[in-house]
């Protein structure tokens, strides 16, 4: 990931999330809460665990199952982050009691339905940068006019791809029917890997040794550990692939289609806002789509942040583009040995596709510094976007 919509600026440099307080997100709520109703919502601050762990302390204090429970998104772990949970309205008595581990309730409110996934208008960042070059102050500051005007990035980025970045290949292995090579992926490459127990595992496997590798792998590592069982149970490289869970091989799969969209991102780069014939344009305010026939005529809409042009996120259900855009992205499937199709696996592991936008609006900017080598960022995205596309640009 090395283009840059904002090319002809020079970057800060610097480094970021030295601790939790460095990086901070504040969801956006799409609409307020009703005051009445079945359920109750948790405005609740968490330092340094994931959303994952605090769902999991909550359906054991309040004695609920995760499913009862609704979350707006996910937020990261290496953060201090805000962010509404919901919980059924027969847990109010028992949240009197509840005591959480590195999060805090800060106040409840009711409303009448739950909490579901993409409820949220967006996120609010502040973000310290550290070790920043002496001219970061103007340079960040020019970086960020520019993302205003012209829009940032809608990557994807690094968090999308796991611990090793692998998670989009993996995906890909699953598409291809490279079953082995997905066995071998997941246990990892030795000279990525920092963990000693888990390098001596991934060494292991490479060698032909699987009850070795199961013996060394970390007990946390339980996904990894079941495929090995299955492997020595003598069951095939697909049907241990397929005994993981479902949305393991869901993330893997749609890791692989955020790859895909990132590459084509990069490949309209420094002129994501600007349409070609043939594209497909999203409205911002409700993500229907459209086929520009002329760009000329629709580029004002573009100016305007009322539509951007797309790239997809590729499945069966999934509108292709036309001219030059659609051949870009039929090469990129043909490159890969894929079609549309290719992501209609059945066995709850179809993933549609849709198209996304190819830049989002950055709302708020702001820009400050209290000490020589650092800086204050405040900024806000909507829902899906990344506050590491902002990062990008302005590090460099």
């Amino acid at each position: 990931m090395n283009a840059y919509l904002t090319a002809d600026l020079p970057g800060t440099g610097g480094n970021y999330k030295e601790q939790a307080d460095d990086f901070q997100v504040e969801e956006l709520p799409l609409y307020p809460c009703s005051g009445s109703g079945e359920h109750l919502y948790l405005w609740i601050e968490k330092s340094g665990i994931s959303t994952r762990e605090l769902l999991g302390q909550l359906c054991k204090g309040l004695r609920i199952h995760e499913r009862e429970l609704g979350y707006a998104g996910l937020k990261d772990a290496r953060a201090r982050t805000r962010q509404m949970i919901s919980v059924p309205d027969s847990c109010a008595e028992r949240l009197a009691t509840l005591k959480l581990q590195q999060a805090t309730i800060l106040k409840t409110e009711r409303h009448g339905n739950k909490l579901r996934l993409g409820h949220l208008a967006g996120n609010r960042f502040n973000i310290r940068l550290h070790n920043v070059s002496a001219a970061a102050l103007p340079r960040a500051a020019a970086i960020l006019r520019v993302l205003e005007q012209r829009g940032v990035p809608n990557r994807f980025g690094e968090q999308r791809y796991g611990i090793l970045g692998n998670s989009a290949q993996l995906g890909m292995l699953l598409l291809q029917g490279n079953y082995e090579g997905f066995c071998r992926e997941l246990l990892g490459d030795p000279e990525q890997i920092r963990n000693s127990e888990w390098r001596a595992a991934a060494t292991a496997y490479r060698a032909g040794e699987l009850q070795r590798a199961l013996s060394c792998l970390p007990q946390r590592m339980r996904d990894e550990q079941r495929l090995l069982r299955s492997l020595l149970d003598g069951k095939g490289y697909r049907s241990a692939c397929f005994s993981l869970p479902r949305n393991l091989l869901r993330l893997f799969l749609s890791a692989s289609q955020s790859e895909l969209f990132d590459q084509l991102l990069e490949q309209r780069l420094p002129e994501l806002d600007r349409l070609l014939d043939g594209d497909i344009a999203v409205k911002h305010v409700n993500g229907a789509c459209f086929r520009v026939e002329v760009a000329e005529v629709e580029q004002p809409r573009v100016a305007s942040f009322e539509i951007s042009p797309s790239a997809p996120l590729f499945g069966p259900k999934a509108l292709l583009a036309a001219g030059r855009p659609g051949q870009w992205e039929q090469q990129l499937l043909e490159k890969n040995g894929l079609n549309l199709d290719s992501w209609k696996l059945g066995e709850g592991l179809t993933m549609p596709g849709e198209r996304r936008p190819l830049r989002v609006q950055l709302l708020g900017p702001a820009v400050s510094s209290d000490a020589a080598d650092s800086l204050l960022l405040s900024f806000s995205l909507p829902k899906g976007s990344y506050a590491t596309s902002v990062l990008h640009e302005i590090i460099k």
